[in-house]
């Protein structure tokens, strides 16, 4: 057996159910690989991978509605997430606190242990959106940020984010919107979610979810520069004088990448893609509810249902990466690899294991 034929193997998705990652487009994968070896955490130094991260911020802005968009490709939405925490406490004045639905990712709850700020979570509604009177209530004169989600990860719910905005204005707060997993299918629904439909000051947006850029490639827009200006640092032995990302060596490949996807497929492939993958999700949230479980209707291409825990456990056994939300429901992510023949045959393994 040869070297190459010892190495692991990738992960095959043809039975991953309940991520949110899937396979990159061809075209991202090979600007990927095109670009191992830059590093946009040094544009001076590598400026044509500096050139294509300024065309992927533009065309994210095209994607959620910015006209002049600022921001940067970094490893994620939590990277994103703890970006617009930081902003948020450095441009407030004295100790601060964060105001987010119980819905929210996470990676908010990293953000506060991280930089030391108090996190307060509001109730949801019975929809699972965040409850706008409850985000209220939590607010007042030291809230620096109020978060809404456009496509939370257990749920795939959108927020009120205008009325978010409403809230976080009154109160002198920025808000931030998380669409991390859902800005690439929001603009092909009649959702208000946008830079476009509310005062929206920064947002998360993954190309390396339904993006299909390869991993990493999360996306961190802001509406203004001055986010950027106060997220900055001097980087005194690089070429370029200053950095406002996170992360210092950044990824060449997901920045190249997420290019490319965008450049594929903005608009139509992603509004293609949306429609097979919210109609795939309808397909199975109405056989499950045939079957006799507990549904809630995917409002995006994310289902979630009252799926027993034997049932659960005897369809990981057959291969199948599922996963729960925190409530113990089985979610599938419709994903663009997630396929109607994979979706029939998960029900038959389902059906299988409940007659056992």
């Amino acid at each position: 057996m040869t070297r190459a034929e010892q190495r692991p193997a990738p992960q095959d998705f043809d039975r991953v159910l309940s991520s949110m990652c899937t396979e990159p487009h061809p075209a991202a994968r090979e600007a990927a690989v095109e670009f191992l070896a830059d590093n946009p955490g040094d544009p001076a130094t590598y400026p044509t991978v500096a050139e294509l991260e300024r065309e992927a911020v533009a065309a994210l802005g095209d994607v959620v509605g910015l006209e002049d968009p600022h921001g940067y490709v970094g490893s994620g939405g939590t990277e994103a997430n703890v970006q617009a925490v930081r902003a948020a406490r450095d441009l407030a004045d004295g100790d601060v606190n964060v105001v987010a639905p119980e819905s929210a990712h996470f990676s908010f709850r990293k953000a506060a242990d991280v930089l030391d700020v108090e996190l307060r979570l509001a109730a949801t509604d019975d929809d699972h959106r965040a409850d706008v009177d409850a985000v209220a209530d939590r607010v007042d004169g030291d809230t620096a940020l109020v978060v809404g989600v456009a496509g939370t990860t257990e749920y795939g719910r959108v927020d009120p984010v205008p009325a978010l905005a409403d809230v976080a204005a009154d109160a002198g707060a920025r808000l931030h919107v998380d669409a991390a997993w859902g800005g690439f299918v929001l603009p092909f629904t009649d959702h208000d979610w946008s830079f476009a439909d509310a005062d929206v000051d920064t947002m998360t947006i993954d190309p390396h979810k339904m993006g299909q850029a390869p991993v990493p490639a999360g996306g961190f827009l802001a509406r203004d520069p001055e986010t950027l200006d106060a997220l900055a640092v001097d980087t005194p032995y690089l070429e370029s004088d200053a950095q406002p990302t996170l992360g210092g060596t950044r990824s060449g490949a997901g920045v190249a990448g997420a290019r490319a996807a965008l450049e594929a497929l903005w608009p139509d492939g992603y509004r293609d893609q949306y429609e097979r993958s919210q109609a795939n999700a309808e397909f199975l949230a109405a056989e499950l509810r045939d079957r006799g479980y507990d549904v809630v209707d995917p409002v995006l291409p994310l289902v979630a249902a009252d799926v027993p825990d034997r049932e659960l456990e005897a369809v990981r056994e057959d291969g199948w990466r599922v996963s729960t939300t925190a409530g113990g429901d089985l979610r599938v992510v419709c994903m663009p690899h997630v396929t109607r023949e994979m979706l029939a045959s998960f029900l038959e393994a389902l059906s299988e294991a409940g007659s056992v």
